[in-house]
């Protein structure tokens, strides 16, 4: 067995075993930092699996347009200005610190 056959053959069990040791390092610094966001080894693996089936690609296209939408309806927040557009007027409110959900001073 030459080097490049040797190099193929190890190619795949190899990045399975990075892949697992990423993302028990990521594991690791999770738990020390607190940190958020997509572990790298998360978006390797998205990234095989989005070159093996093109519909994982559509999956994380959608998810990334949606991330980039301005959702502030579905937060369960009052709005933080009202347009009374008869009467030509906008409400704006103050957030008290301390006033519970939906409470206005």
């Amino acid at each position: 067995m030459d080097s490049v056959e040797a190099a193929l053959l190890w190619t795949i069990p190899g990045s399975v075993l990075l892949v697992v040791a990423v993302g028990g390092y990521e594991l690791l610094q999770k738990r020390r930092r607190k940190r958020s966001g997509t572990p790298l080894s998360g978006a390797y693996v998205d990234e095989v699996t989005a070159f093996l089936y093109g519909t994982k690609r559509m999956e994380l296209d959608h998810r990334d347009s949606m991330s980039m939408m301005r959702d502030d309806e579905a937060q369960g927040a009052p709005p933080s200005q009202d347009v009374d557009l008869d009467r030509g007027i906008v409400i704006l409110r103050r957030d008290v610190p301390g006033a519970g959900p939906g409470e206005q001073p």
